[in-house]
């Protein structure tokens, strides 16, 4: 397997993460996203991926993009350990709580996004932490209260005793709004469930901190 990252994306953090879980070996391929204007763009990456995003896995002759989608692909051929419990409605439970993260808070926070504002509308860089904060607060507030409403939860945002997608989701969030100075201290819940999963070797190894291109 190969996997083209850059340390600090959030997105190729949880693909990282999920690669580590399940013990899975890959290559490295750093692709920095600010370097001479976003190596993401050259037309030898956009030839591999149009979108001009990371994390993109290639795994023999399969081209995957989208970390949900890889995640999930590694869960179907690599099944133990599971990311996603067996029960149609568990699952379904697990995958909103991971896509509150990927589909929700991500991508109005992302660099594409904090360009745009600063680069093309003019944004200060205040008004532009203010605006990450805002909806960083917004999407963790509401994880929080959903995952404190819910009963017999385990040491996971899934539920039991092993961690899953929605904390592949949930750790590298949380390692980005630290970066932009969010203040977390009112989810308790939260720090809990990225507590347990920073004890774990393979939340430790995917860290942006332990990459290769790491600054």
């Amino acid at each position: 397997m190969k996997l083209f990252s850059y340390f600090r994306s959030s997105a190729a953090y949880r693909v990282r993460i999920a690669l580590n879980l399940k013990g899975l070996g890959y290559e490295y391929v750093p692709v920095h996203l600010t370097r001479g204007g976003g190596e993401q763009f050259t037309p030898a990456f956009r030839q591999l991926n149009p979108q001009a995003l990371v994390p993109m896995l290639y795994d023999g002759e399969h081209a995957l993009t989208q970390s949900l989608a890889i995640i999930e692909y590694l869960d179907e051929i690599c099944p133990n350990p599971a990311l996603l419990p067996t029960a149609p409605a568990a699952r379904a439970r697990v995958r909103a709580l991971a896509q509150a993260v990927a589909c929700e808070i991500h991508p109005l926070n992302n660099l594409r996004v904090l360009k745009y504002l600063t680069d093309v509308l003019g944004v200060g860089e205040e008004a532009k932490r203010a605006w990450y904060q805002h909806w960083v607060a917004e999407g963790l507030q509401a994880l929080e209260t959903k995952l404190v409403g819910e009963s017999g939860r385990g040491l996971y945002c899934d539920g039991g005793d092993t961690p899953g997608l929605a904390d592949c989701c949930l750790v590298p969030q949380l390692a980005n709004a630290r970066r932009y100075r969010c203040d977390l201290s009112c989810y308790p819940t939260l720090l809990a469930i990225e507590k347990n999963c920073h004890a774990l070797d393979a939340f430790q190894r995917a860290a942006p901190a332990q990459q290769p291109d790491a600054e």
